[in-house]
């Protein structure tokens, strides 16, 4: 019986991209009733990154996908499947991966969106390894971009200081050198959907003259309550990631956790036996850009200590849904 070796999924290539705009704690202090101490203190934010008017969710995730492609050095006809995490797209329909199919002229991807909060990154990440590994595709481009300002109402001091906007990307493959993926553990509890939530804009609420006076079309959040939430289950995926990885704790070289809250990562490392030097944060410059905070961060932390053989790179992320999930990635 004729056999065939399986190609294991890695991340050949990232890429990222911040808006040029910086909204400060300052900035935020002459807009609502909040001071930098009180943001700080609270959630480890400084600033984040705001896209110009003109500025779309599909336009910074192709900047991002252009960097991950020439980081790969695969060309755009090269790519089997666009996968494209986001809560923000540019419409309900067509999805945003079609249009960044069409301006990369990808003429050979199929493309679709992901909605899965600020988890999509690694919902991605664990359809592209299951496409990568059991053949179907060979070359995946997965892209998270969020234009999270659209959403924003800005006269609720709870939640416009927490967050920003961003695009990252990443290039899936079954061959060339880069971080296998080893594993992705995902979760969710739709019993606790209404913690996080854009109340109206969907069938249940449609767009109409009350939905708009009434905010609806901003995002809502229980935080008190998503923060119990979030600690235990990124801990909880997380452990049976680096479980199923078959390694132990000590051997994670880097924590790179979703960037929601400074309080939520400080208690998620304590969990684990990674010193505070080697969990990678953003979240001081970017604030929480949900989707794509992970894959920013990743591709930050690549460039600036580019991995070596042995070394294990541990994701975690929880979000909207509820979901949540972990993967774990080592270079060979």
């Amino acid at each position: 019986m004729e056999k065939f070796d399986r190609p294991l999924a890695k991340i050949i290539g990232t890429g990222s991209y911040l808006p040029e705009r910086i909204l400060t704690n300052q900035d935020l202090e002459k807009m609502v009733e909040t001071t930098d101490e009180w943001i700080v203190s609270r959630t480890g934010m400084k600033e984040r990154r705001i896209a110009r008017p003109d500025e779309y969710t599909s336009d910074m995730g192709l900047a991002a996908a252009q960097k991950a492609l020439e980081a790969a050095k695969l060309s755009p006809d090269q790519i089997d499947l666009i996968l494209f995490a986001t809560i923000t797209p540019d419409y309900i329909f067509p999805n945003t991966a079609s249009l960044i199919q069409a301006r990369l002229k990808a003429v050979n991807a199929a493309a679709v969106d992901i909605q899965a909060a600020c988890t999509g990154y690694l919902y991605g990440l664990a359809m592209a390894k299951a496409f990568i590994e059991s053949g179907v595709y060979k070359n995946i481009l997965l892209i998270a971009s969020e234009k999270l300002s659209c959403i924003v109402n800005y006269e609720d001091r709870n939640t416009c200081v927490l967050f920003g906007d961003g695009a990252s990307a990443a290039v899936i493959s079954g061959s060339g050198r880069g971080l296998r993926i080893r594993d992705v553990t995902l979760g969710a509890d739709g019993e606790q959907a209404e913690l996080l939530v854009l109340p109206a804009g969907g069938s249940r609420s449609p767009a109409s003259q009350e939905t708009v006076e009434g905010n609806l079309h901003y995002l809502r959040m229980e935080g008190k309550e998503v923060f119990k939430h979030a600690v235990r289950r990124m801990e909880s995926a997380s452990k049976e990631s680096i479980d199923r990885s078959g390694l132990k704790e000590e051997e994670i070289t880097w924590l790179v956790p979703h960037q929601a809250n400074m309080r939520i990562i400080e208690a998620l490392a304590k969990r684990f036996q990674v010193p505070f030097e080697k969990v990678y944060v953003t979240i001081h410059k970017y604030g929480n850009t949900s989707a794509s905070s992970l894959g920013i961060a990743l591709d930050e932390l690549v460039h600036e200590h580019p991995p070596s053989s042995g070394e294990n790179i541990l994701l975690a992320a929880f979000g909207a849904g509820l979901t949540w999930g972990a993967s774990v990635l080592s270079y060979e």
